[in-house]
Order: C-alpha cells, then structure tokens, then sequence
C-alpha cells in the first residue's frame, strides 16, 4: 500500500507564508485562514514527518535547519506548479494569465510604464510581474524561464538560444561627474581629463547575471571601483562625488541644467544597444501584444 506524501502544496504555501511574514498571525491574514487551522496544519505536518518545522526566537517563529530544507525544497515545487497552472490556461485560451518582464536599468522607465498602461487598459486580467536587471542579468533570466520578456538587453544578442530580438533605440549615455568633485574644473579639459582618468573611481552597476560571464559597461577601468545595485544608487553615488560614470540622459537632464552634475568631454559612447527579447518558443497572445507595442516604430 503507498503512503500518502503529508507534503501537499497547501502545506508548503503554509510554510511560505509564514517565513516571509515572520508569524502565523500576518501569514494567516494573507492567506485568508484563522491562526489556529495554520497551526493545526503545521502541527500535523511536523507529526507526520516526525520533525520539527519551527521554533520559537522572541515573538518570531523561525524555520529549523529541517524546516529550511523543506521549504527551500518546496518553493521550487511551488513555483512548478504556478507555471504549469499558467501553461494550462495559455493553452486553452492562447492568452497568458501572468507576464513577467525585466528591464534593463538604462532603459527609461516611464516610457515602458505608459505602455504597459495602456496595455492592461485592454487586458487588465493579466498579472504582470516586473524586475530590474543590468547588463546579462537580463539574458540571463531569459534563457533560465525566469522571466518571459527583456526590455533593454544590451548587446550583442546571444546566438543559437531561440531568441527573438528587436533592435531598440541606443540609450544616450553621458559621462558625468559631481560639480563639487575634487576634479570637476577638467571636466571640459579634453588632455587634462585624458591625463587623470586613469585615477578616477569608477562608479559601476553590479552585472545580475550570476552563472553567466559577468562584464561592466562604461569607462574602462579606474584607479578603483564602486560597485552599486543598481542604476539609482550610481547615480547618487556620482552626484555625492564618490566617482565619475556613465549615466542615461534621461535619468539627469535636470541636475545636467541646474549644474549639480557635469558631463565630461570624452567620446561618446556609441556602441551601446537596446534589445527587447523573448524566446521564440513563447507563443502567448500576450506577450505578442506587449512586445509589438514596446518595439513601436522598430518593430
């Protein structure tokens, strides 16, 4: 006779629940039961495995190293049964019930949000799920189904993985610094900046990308580097005059106009391009929409 596996999905959404909101109270107000059924399940879980899933620290209820395991464990079969859910759907309507896109941090955010409005103007049951990602953090989480579309993919796009690309305007790219740097009187000095660029701190963005080749865009190497998450923190990073970098026109005409920052006169970086991407393979209604949508005029 086979024993019937205590781990049910229910279970594991429990154990969810209850470690991102740190009590059975708040996880239970989130999934819309009483305390004492989370309880009770849980309690019954750890009796029918013989293990203990929780422990007690001050008011909080911490998962036992066993308790880990399982959830860690569990959180894959969650998200495999959340996307078969999802394929199921697609494949009876052709129309996707979830989207999840990332977009590059060069890329201007609220141009992709207005289109995104106006998408979910006409489509608004679909759940879209956005993230940020940086240089091959996007490809990435492409190639690894963790998202559906790229908005943004620097270049060049990888070959041989089923990609579909569509070329993107080239984001405009301003090397600056802090007005109040040390050396913001070269800024507009071609020989004197070529002369003490080798010195500067760079100021540069963590590539996302985690088993890929990881690379970093911009000014070539410096005297040191700054590593920040993401293109918000480099930003107020140069500006409190931590270093000089690249950063998206549109990001800082204002503080370019009011003298805060100041462009620095080197070359342009034209070699920058914008992809926006998915798998070939992706066939939802969706998506198609939203990336016609996105690509406008390049498409």
């Amino acid at each position: 006779m086979t024993t019937r596996n205590p781990i049910t999905l229910e279970a594991l959404e429990i154990l969810d629940a209850i470690e991102r909101r740190g009590s059975f109270a708040k996880a239970a107000e989130e999934l819309d039961k009483a305390t004492s059924a989370l309880s009770y399940g849980v309690q019954k879980l750890e009796e029918q495995l013989d293990i203990s899933l929780f422990r007690r620290q001050g008011r909080r209820s911490v998962l036992t190293p066993a308790g880990r395991l399982v959830l860690e464990e569990g959180r894959v079969i969650l998200e495999a049964s959340a996307r078969l859910t999802d394929r199921a759907r697609e494949v009876a309507t052709g129309w996707e019930p979830r989207l999840r896109i990332t977009v590059e941090s060069l890329h201007p955010y609220s141009d992709f949000f207005a289109t995104l409005a106006d998408f979910l103007q006409d489509h608004g049951s679909i759940e879209v799920d956005v993230s940020e990602s940086v240089l091959n953090g996007g490809w990435e989480a492409l190639e690894q189904d963790r998202v559906d579309l790229v908005v943004g993919a620097p270049g060049p796009v990888p070959r041989q993985l089923g990609y579909r690309a569509v070329a993107l305007d080239k984001p405009d790219l301003v090397p600056v610094m802090a007005s109040h740097h040390t050396l913001a009187h070269l800024a507009g000095d071609a020989r004197g900046l070529q002369a003490v660029l080798p010195s500067l701190r760079r100021v540069v963005t963590h590539d996302t990308s985690a088993a890929g080749i990881v690379r970093t865009a911009g000014l070539g190497d410096g005297a040191s580097r700054l590593f920040v998450q993401n293109i918000e923190q480099k930003q107020q990073a140069i500006q409190a005059g931590l270093g000089i970098g690249h950063l998206p026109r549109h990001r800082i005409q204002a503080q370019l106009e009011n003298g805060e920052l100041i462009e620095l006169l080197l070359q342009p970086d034209d070699k920058a391009e914008s992809y926006l991407a998915w798998k070939l393979s992706n066939k939802g209604k969706g998506l198609a929409v939203l990336a016609r949508m996105l690509a406008g005029d390049n498409w």
